[in-house]
């Protein structure tokens, strides 16, 4: 019976030391998860970077309309960047040809932690959509 009155509390000490462990995982499940669902923003972005600035008649205005395109996306989406940089390529830029979007998203994880922590990850995605054949280009 002595055995029984040793173990008394044992329960609670160990919820004690194990509940800030747990805690600490489940932030960085949120963490990842949010990370994904960014990547996923930022993918879309820059999808409609890229076909907003396929559908321009010019390269100064397929750059224009992509980053106009890649803000409004985010922005639709909720999502705030600290940092965002979107490239447009118009390198080939002609009927026939392709423009690339490539989309970097500075997201910030500071709000997962009560402690002010700064945390962010980039996250940089590109898209590649076709000008069309018959499309006249300036």
């Amino acid at each position: 019976m002595s055995t029984r009155r040793d173990e008394h509390g044992a329960a609670t000490t160990e919820l004690v030391l194990l509940t800030p462990v747990l805690i600490v995982m489940l932030l960085f499940v949120v963490a990842l998860g949010r990370i994904a669902s960014a990547r996923q923003d930022v993918d879309a972005a820059a999808r409609d970077a890229a076909r907003a600035a396929a559908n321009a008649r010019s390269p100064v205005g397929a750059r224009t309309d992509g980053r106009t395109a890649a803000e409004a996306s985010l922005s639709g989406l909720g999502i705030t960047c600290a940092s965002l940089t979107v490239a447009v390529d118009t390198g080939s830029f002609h009927a026939g040809g392709t423009v690339t979007a490539t989309v970097n998203c500075t997201v910030s994880l500071a709000d997962l932690t009560s402690l002010s922590v700064p945390a962010s990850r980039t996250i940089t995605s590109t898209f590649s959509a076709p000008v069309d054949r018959y499309r006249g280009v300036s």
